[in-house]
């Protein structure tokens, strides 16, 4: 039996018109019949694998900080909250400055993963730093439960379980161990992109409209929601009731970032103060030949360095990024089908944004964000070729979180 024969006897069906897969999680995920008990113990199963190999994957990194921390002196506080995480605490515990900054301040991050670190804090007693790595660590399990959902409905359970292998070994899974908000953007997308293909219309813009309020990237969220709405409505016809409900998703889903702009217009008098923040103070910005530019960095700065070993190293994660990208972004390509329209929609806006940017190469962290690149590779890849490509990933997870956790060689 051929590979994609034995693939289609693990997804059987599917309603590939309408860009929105049908799954055997919709008899799975639904009212189990039974005692409360036996409810629990099948959910309680279902969570066996990903818990354990997530749990796996951050004692790996925690190991990595501990070794961090006596080989270079250094405290898992510093570590764990390196790069961005410094800014979500100064966040969390300070807030906003009631202007505009035209230097590097906290109006350049969004709101929602600071509020949850703040209300964890209150809530347990605990550290502004204990409770942001709580928040993402908690939200790095739920984004693997989500993202092993969503490939089990395009390709079958065994692909489903190494996409949740993949994920958690992955480099840029390191974010889920710091205070990032990746752990809170990720599953708010994935559980989007879920209720999206099981027609939740309601319950997938609420996630689309919190997903918004989390960080820039997850604006990408909006139009992956109007993409399924116009299917549907292509489907069933423009005037249909119930297709016309399709419409709540991509309107709620800009009702994140859209109140954000009205408190930053009431608390600074600028709707547009997180965009100077980004724009002037870290001069983020959008270029369409951001990669070529990021080749003549990297040669430039080895022609300088050439007797040494300071090379930027986000150089080097940015380009191997960009490979893998294209790579996988092929393979997402031939998978339709089976992959739903608001997950591809979401993940080529993200691919877009990330090989424009000049600042934000396709980096680890980025990669991880466009979840679905990684879970088609999870797919493709199996027996031995898999087991060498999670040997790599883990590696390379073990020797970049190291240079992440200290200083400022290499960027998450």
């Amino acid at each position: 039996m051929s590979v994609d024969a034995t693939e289609e006897a693990l997804d059987p069906g599917g309603d590939a018109g309408v860009g929105v897969v049908s799954s055997p999680l919709a008899t799975a995920g639904g009212r189990l019949r039974g005692s409360r008990s036996e409810r629990f113990a099948a959910a309680a199963a279902r969570l066996r694998f990903p818990f354990l190999v997530y749990g796996s994957s951050r004692l790996l990194l925690l190991l990595v900080a501990v070794v961090n921390a006596a080989l270079r002196n250094s405290s898992l506080k510093a570590e764990l909250s390196n790069w961005d995480g410094a800014w979500y605490r100064r966040l969390a515990g300070l807030g906003y400055l009631r202007h505009v900054a035209h230097i590097q301040t906290t109006q350049g991050f969004f709101p929602l993963y600071p509020m949850l670190m703040w209300l964890v804090q209150h809530a347990f007693l605990c550290s502004i730093f204990l409770a942001g790595v709580l928040v993402s660590g908690l939200g790095g399990f739920v984004a693997t439960v989500l993202v092993g959902r969503l490939s089990e409905g395009w390709w079958g359970e065994q692909a489903s379980r190494r996409a949740v292998v993949f994920f958690c070994f992955f480099p840029g899974s390191v974010v889920f161990s710091m205070v990032y908000s990746e752990g809170v953007m990720i599953p708010l997308v994935a559980g989007c992109l879920l209720a999206l293909e099981r027609r939740r219309w309601l319950l997938a813009g609420v996630l689309a409209a919190f997903a918004t309020a989390v960080g820039p990237t997850a604006l990408a969220i909006i139009p992956a929601c109007a993409a399924a709405a116009l299917i549907e409505l292509r489907r069933r016809g423009w005037l249909d009731r119930e297709a016309l409900k399709s419409l709540i998703a991509p309107v709620l889903a800009p009702v994140g970032v859209g109140a954000f702009g009205v408190f930053l217009w009431v608390w600074t008098g600028s709707p547009f103060a997180t965009y100077y923040a980004q724009h002037h103070e870290w001069s983020e910005k959008s270029n369409p030949l951001a990669l070529v530019t990021l080749v003549i960095r990297l040669f430039k700065d080895t022609a300088i360095r050439h007797s040494s070993l300071e090379i930027n190293l986000n150089y080097v994660s940015g380009l191997l990024g960009a490979v893998f990208l294209l790579v996988a972004a092929v393979l997402l390509v031939r998978m339709r089908p089976r992959v739903s329209v608001p997950a591809l929609v979401w993940t080529f806006v993200i691919a877009f944004l990330v090989i424009t940017s000049e600042n934000v190469p396709p980096n680890p962290r980025m990669l991880i964000t466009a979840f679905p690149l990684l879970l088609v590779v999870a797919y493709r890849l199996k027996g031995s070729a898999f087991s060498w490509l999670i040997g790599l990933s883990t590696v390379l997870l073990i020797a970049m979180s190291s240079a992440t956790f200290v200083g400022v060689a290499l960027r998450p």
